[in-house]
């Protein structure tokens, strides 16, 4: 996929289950979540914020809330996670993911609201996102975490990832798992339906 319209991503929401059978909407971010999204990211604790971004900022800055709004520019998505709270559609996790078709593998990081936490949404969104992973086409997916957040290398342990050094920073640990799933295999439905149709359209990247 190299364009995305608004009306094609809204094709692709995806509903979790929360480990006591709640019911959570995942869907592409838009621009109607600017405020949201920065609502979102502020009610973090100063822990949780440190966690995700690897440093100490009490909102989104301009340029990244720009970035985390633009889906589909350079192969980069954000997706939300979102409950009716009181009447209002409210954001109560997020992922942002990367495709790099060089090297066939998928990027991501996530957090999820402190309130929300421990109701078994972030192990939903992992599984979601290794859905996505596999629809289009990568081989692997790989995060990166600080050494220090315990709750993070947990997840990406009982998920079946591997850690391996950073490259670049002693004070992070990436995780990365191995992708195979066949596109008919891929267990979310819509995933599933978009990696059956881009195997039709390249039918002799299948062959």
């Amino acid at each position: 996929m190299s364009s995305y319209r608004l009306e094609d991503l809204r094709q692709h929401a995806d509903m979790l289950r929360t480990r006591d059978g709640g019911a959570v909407n995942l869907r592409f971010v838009e621009p109607r979540d600017t405020d949201e999204l920065q609502h979102y990211f502020r009610s973090l604790t100063t822990r949780s914020r440190y966690n995700r971004f690897f440093g100490a900022i009490s909102e989104l800055p301009k340029g990244l809330l720009s970035e985390f709004l633009d889906i589909g520019a350079r192969e980069r998505f954000t997706v939300v996670a979102t409950k009716l709270i009181d009447g209002f559609e409210t954001i109560i996790a997020e992922a942002r993911y990367a495709f790099h078709a060089e090297t066939a593998t998928l990027e991501f990081g996530l957090s999820v609201d402190d309130r929300w936490q421990r109701h078994g949404i972030a192990t939903a969104l992992m599984k979601n996102l290794e859905c996505r992973a596999a629809a289009l086409g990568a081989e692997h997916m790989f995060g990166d975490t600080l050494r220090s957040n315990e709750t993070m290398v947990s997840l990406a342990r009982k998920s079946g990832f591997v850690f391996v050094n950073h490259p670049d920073d002693w004070k992070l640990v990436r995780f990365d798992k191995e992708i195979q799933v066949a596109p008919q295999d891929i267990p979310c439905a819509s995933w599933r339906l978009a990696a059956l149709s881009r195997q039709a359209e390249r039918p002799s990247a299948s062959a």
